[in-house]
Order: C-alpha cells, then sequence, then structure tokens
C-alpha cells in the first residue's frame, strides 16, 4: 500500500504541474485577460486547454487524498511541491520555454529528493486526531485570514510575500485535515471537523493567493507559498501526528526533503506560467486544494 500511496503523490504532482502548463496555454490563446472585464476571463476559462486543465487538477487532488491516508506528510507535501519541477520539464516542451543550467539542475535535486524521501520514509502516524486539533487549526485558520486581510495594506514586497506565505499556509491546513479524514464514505464525511476545515482552508487559501498574485512578483509568491506548504504541515505531522522515518534514516529523510524542497523553491519562477498574459488573473496554485481553486470561478 505504501508503494501504491507513493505512486499517488507522484501522480498527484504530475497532473497539478501539467494543469499549469494546459491552463497557461488556454489563457494565453484566448487573448488579453482582465480581471476588470469578465467575459475575458470566462473566455479564457472556457477553452479547451484550460479545462482539461481544471480536470487535472481535480484528478490530481483525488491522487493526493489517496497520498495522505498513508504517507508522512513530509513525503506528500514535497511531492506536491515538486509540481514545479513537471511546469518546468513541461513548458520547456510544449511552451519552448528555456532552461538554464540552474534549473536543469533544480529539477534533478527535486528528484534526487523525492527518491530519497521515498526510500526513507516510513508509514504515517496517527490518522485520527482530539478536537482539540481541529480546534487548533481553526483558530490558525482564522489568524491566517486576518493576518492576510492586513497584509493587503503592506507596501510593496512584503505584501507579496506574506500573502504568499499565509496562502500556503492556509494550504497545510487543508492537507492536514485531509490526513486526518477517517474514511472517504460522503455519509460519514458530513459529520467530520476535518472535511469543513477542507472546504474552509481551500477558500481562503483561493483568496490570499489571488491577493498575492495581483499586486507583486509571481515568483516571489510562489516561493513564499512553497515554503508555507511544505515546512509547517511537515513538522506538525512528525512532532502531532507521529509521522516518522524509517530507523535509522532520519539524515536522509531530512536531507531529502531539503533538496526537494529547496528545488521547487528555485523553480518558482515557472509559477508564473499558469497566469494570464496580462497578470491579472490567478494562475492554478501547485497545492494541495487547487481542485477548489480552479473549481471556483
Amino acid at each position: 500500500m505504501l508503494v501504491l500511496s507513493l505512486c499517488g503523490a507522484l501522480a498527484a504532482a504530475v497532473c497539478f504541474g501539467l494543469s499549469s502548463v494546459l491552463q497557461a496555454v488556454g489563457m494565453r490563446g484566448a487573448g488579453p485577460v482582465s480581471e476588470l472585464e469578465p467575459k475575458s476571463m470566462l473566455r479564457a476559462w472556457l477553452t479547451v486547454p484550460f479545462l482539461v486543465g481544471v480536470g487535472l487538477d481535480l484528478l490530481g487532488f483525488g491522487f493526493e487524498l489517496v497520498a495522505l491516508r498513508h504517507l508522512p506528510l513530509f513525503l506528500v507535501q514535497a511531492a506536491i511541491a515538486s509540481a514545479l519541477a513537471v511546469t518546468a520539464i513541461a513548458a520547456a516542451v510544449v511552451m519552448k520555454e528555456r532552461l538554464g543550467r540552474g534549473e536543469k539542475c533544480a529539477v534533478a535535486a527535486v528528484c534526487v529528493g523525492l527518491a530519497l524521501l521515498g526510500v526513507s520514509a516510513g508509514p504515517e502516524g496517527a490518522n485520527r486526531a482530539h478536537t482539540d486539533f481541529y480546534t487548533a487549526l481553526a483558530a490558525c485558520l482564522i489568524g491566517l485570514a486576518v493576518l492576510g486581510a492586513g497584509a493587503g495594506r503592506l507596501p510593496g514586497r512584503w505584501r507579496t510575500v506574506t500573502l504568499g506565505l499565509c496562502a500556503g499556509l492556509c494550504f497545510g491546513v487543508l492537507a492536514l485535515a485531509a490526513r486526518t479524514l477517517p474514511e472517504l464514505d460522503p455519509a460519514r464525511m458530513v459529520r467530520e471537523p476535518a472535511t469543513y476545515l477542507v472546504a474552509a482552508s481551500s477558500l481562503i487559501a483561493l483568496v490570499l493567493w489571488t491577493m498575492a498574485l495581483s499586486g507583486g512578483s509571481v515568483t516571489t509568491a510562489t516561493a513564499a507559498m512553497v515554503i508555507g506548504e511544505t515546512v509547517l504541515p511537515a513538522v506538525v505531522g512528525v512532532v502531532v501526528l507521529g509521522d516518522e522515518a524509517r530507523q535509522g534514516w532520519v539524515p536522509v529523510a531530512v536531507g531529502g526533503f531539503l533538496l526537494a524542497v529547496g528545488g521547487a523553491l528555485a523553480l518558482a519562477r515557472f509559477g508564473e506560467l499558469g497566469s494570464a498574459p496580462s497578470g491579472a488573473a490567478p494562475r492554478a496554485a501547485p497545492a494541495a486544494g487547487r481542485a477548489s481553486a480552479e473549481t471556483a470561478p
């Protein structure tokens, strides 16, 4: 089951990475897009490449849920961040984007890091959490929403960094909540607090992510988001939920995590692929909850 779940995490990254490129193709093929002209955004959203990209987002989120049920969070979140490596490779082929030597090394670092994580990760920890855990997640989500609202008034780079980080942390809350869903039975899920945390965190992350992109560098916002969605969930998974590496493999797991996330950060500029030509519309965020973000125009 661990092998199947690992394949699910990698499949999710592939779906998210390809989705960004397809949505970029659709947005660019539709002509100039502006958030001040709803018809232009609707025209872009209804293109075949964009709709296929949305379908890949939904499929990727399904794969991610499978992975979260049987793998430690530090592995799954690093795999999701590696979607930027998939985007970079696909962009080089489809959109003729040039990969520099450093970016090629970053792609290789992501691959090596994920391989190290795959061989060193042990089984996931607890799949159930105490009520206090969900209360803490809800409080964090409210705090992030308030912080994000305040960050919207910050000047320049600080605004972009803070909003990107808050969006990433919201995606991290989503992953933590999804990880503790007891089973994927709809009748059971409606009674679980984790279900509503998944929905709320996805919505808040979408709003904060759109704000981050609306007035700053997409590369900066993407880098901040990657840090937020990987580091904190990984720490909480280890400390609170009991995730762990195989005995004696902790240094390998740490090294793999740093390589995978560091490589993703080096590829942050490819977060711009999913934005509109004018930079006004939100791109498909390579993170947990992308499916919800893309299906809520």
